[in-house]
């Protein structure tokens, strides 16, 4: 994955990185297709719901993103109390919101895949937010310190959030999900967390504080963090080819329903994104703040989604299928909300 100092330029990789998802969505249901024994020989190597092929993959997906945050930059958010407050507000209020709203409407019925959709409302972003936000000319060291504070409330609330949004408040509501297997424990939560983003993100603070002290930061984010960024795709790819290699038969049996989980993420990702905006103006924000404050609420951190829904739920559930489908439509959404800005800028 690109770098916050990548300047406007993006790169084949990131440029292509529907094609790569669309392409490891078909190489797994073909594996699924032509070796169908596979899908049973991984079973063989999981511990209830976790695989640990996966799970090694899944840990070594999400470090790299956590390497790359600035940590040090966190201060300078709180300098500007007014942008900090609004960006709190679009992050761990509105879109969580907004995101289970919408699973409900178009999956009330379906508490899976509303379940998938709803624990990536959830993860805030903290990776290619800094790629987007670079590409429209936004705050680069602002945009850094937001995702270095996201990263840190997810450590610390992710746990609760996914309790009271998936089991707290559809109780309240009577939405009948109690009587599904989509019940979840504050413990259960907790262990993935502590795994999937817990090992991860002490990986990345050390690497950061260590490697910055025998080497130097330039050398950290201009040699270290390009050379272990690649492994992101590496393992999201691999992580969905499994996946799809799993999941082939019933996705080739029903394929609108891949379309109907496009159309909750695609509504999510713009309104968030132009009310951040509107609220920015309004706001009178500078453009570069109101980029940074827009991507960053607009985005989502899909490989925590994805290892979330892995680990609590199974590589074979519709929650984990769901999280898959959170990329595929967030890149092209987010490139061309990257053009939008610019334009808006005029």
């Amino acid at each position: 994955m690109a770098d916050c100092t990548a300047g406007r330029k993006l790169s084949l990789i990131d440029r292509l990185l529907t094609v790569w998802i669309l392409a490891a969505m078909l190489a797994g249901i073909g594996l699924g297709f032509c070796f169908p024994g596979m899908a049973t020989y991984l079973g063989r190597l999981s511990t209830g719901t976790t695989s640990w092929p996966i799970a090694v993959g899944l840990i070594l997906m999400m470090y790299p993103p956590l390497a790359r945050v600035r940590y040090e930059k966190v201060g300078r958010v709180f300098f500007n109390f007014r942008v900090f407050f609004f960006s709190l507000l679009q992050n761990w209020l509105i879109g969580p919101v907004l995101m289970f709203v919408l699973a409900v409407m178009f999956f009330r019925d379906q508490t899976d895949i509303a379940v998938g959709l709803i624990i990536i409302g959830l993860a805030r972003c903290i990776a290619m937010v800094i790629v987007w936000n670079s590409l429209a000319d936004g705050d680069g060291e602002y945009c850094a310190a937001l995702v270095a504070v996201n990263a840190l409330f997810q450590i610390l609330f992710y746990t609760a959030y996914i309790y009271i949004f998936v089991t707290v408040i559809p109780g309240l509501l009577n939405l009948g999900w109690s009587s599904t297997a989509i019940t979840v424990s504050m413990a259960d939560v907790a262990r993935s967390v502590a795994i999937y983003l817990g090992i991860p993100f002490a990986a990345g603070i050390g690497s950061r504080w260590w490697l910055t002290k025998l080497k130097s930061k330039v050398w950290y984010d201009e040699v270290f963090v390009p050379r272990i960024s690649p492994l992101t795709l590496v393992f999201l790819l691999y992580t969905i080819v499994i996946m799809f290699m799993i999941k082939g038969e019933e996705i080739v049996a029903g394929p609108l329903t891949v379309v109907r989980i496009a159309i909750p993420l695609l509504i999510y990702f713009m309104t968030m994104f132009a009310v951040s905006f509107y609220m920015g103006v309004k706001g009178k924000f500078s453009y570069p703040q109101t980029v940074s404050v827009a991507f960053t609420a607009a985005s989502n951190n899909f490989e925590l989604a994805i290892a979330v829904a892995v680990a609590m739920f199974g590589i074979g559930s519709n929650v984990a299928f769901t999280a898959v489908i959170g990329p595929l439509v967030e890149v092209p959404v987010m490139i061309t909300l990257v053009n939008l800005a610019i334009y808006w800028r005029k």
